[in-house]
């Protein structure tokens, strides 16, 4: 009689845990749906508004596939039951993830030192992009190096770290969404760069901090929560 009223839990575990994508891809749908608008606007001509992409559009369409493949995908790395029962699906979707991570990571990085900089950004901004691009590179590295080593704890760390990372304009989006109608209210159109660099920093952070204490919750409860 126990074991038979044992064997749903594990079915009713893994409907429980469908709210970890959903999150994950539900913060992804803004940036992504702003991703697939860009792409659109370069395909229709140059515009003073896609002026400082349009000359060289490499990067940022290589920074738009990158950052949606690498969020959306990767959200479905989050899962226990999943990695459990699929252990050859997380490490092939893995092999998918790294280079589209790395790939979103780098581009973001060129276009933030080499791209004109929008008229409400400033050097503050530019630099926290290209220290949190480093970083989310760096984790993804570590973290192959990890999974390599046999390291598991440490490769589910530094992958929850760059996927935080690159969550990070889902985060901006909810945080820089409300300032800006604020400011509209005021008859003011974008915040300044200050003010936009510490949002976006805060939404950074914010993350960041999320995922170090989830996956380290999970670890001590004997429950691996990684992402590659």
């Amino acid at each position: 009689m126990t074991m038979l009223a044992s064997r749903p839990a594990a079915p009713t575990r893994s409907r429980r845990e469908w709210w970890i994508p959903a999150s994950l891809l539900a913060l992804t749908f803004v940036p992504a749906l702003a991703g697939a608008v860009r792409l659109v606007d370069l395909s229709g001509g140059r515009t003073e508004e896609n002026a400082r992409f349009f000359d060289l559009p490499l990067p940022i369409i290589v920074h738009i596939v990158g950052a949606t493949t690498y969020c959306v995908l990767g959200a479905f790395q989050f899962m226990p039951s999943l990695r459990r029962r699929r252990p050859r699906w997380h490490r092939m979707a893995g092999r998918v993830l790294v280079p589209a991570g790395i790939a979103a990571g780098l581009s973001g990085m060129w276009m933030a030192v080499f791209s004109d900089l929008p008229v409400y950004d400033n050097t503050t901004l530019v630099w926290l992009r290209l220290f949190f691009g480093s970083l989310m590179v760096a984790g993804l590295v570590l973290g192959v190096r990890a999974v390599l080593g046999g390291d598991i704890r440490t490769h589910q760390r530094w992958m929850a770290r760059a996927y935080a990372i690159a969550q990070g304009a889902g985060t901006q989006a909810l945080v820089l969404g409300p300032m800006i109608v604020v400011l509209n209210q005021q008859g003011i159109d974008q915040p300044g760069g200050n003010l936009k660099a510490a949002g976006m920093g805060f939404a950074w952070v914010l993350n960041l901090a999320v995922a170090e204490w989830l996956v380290r919750r999970s670890q001590s409860a004997g429950r691996p929560t990684s992402a590659d």
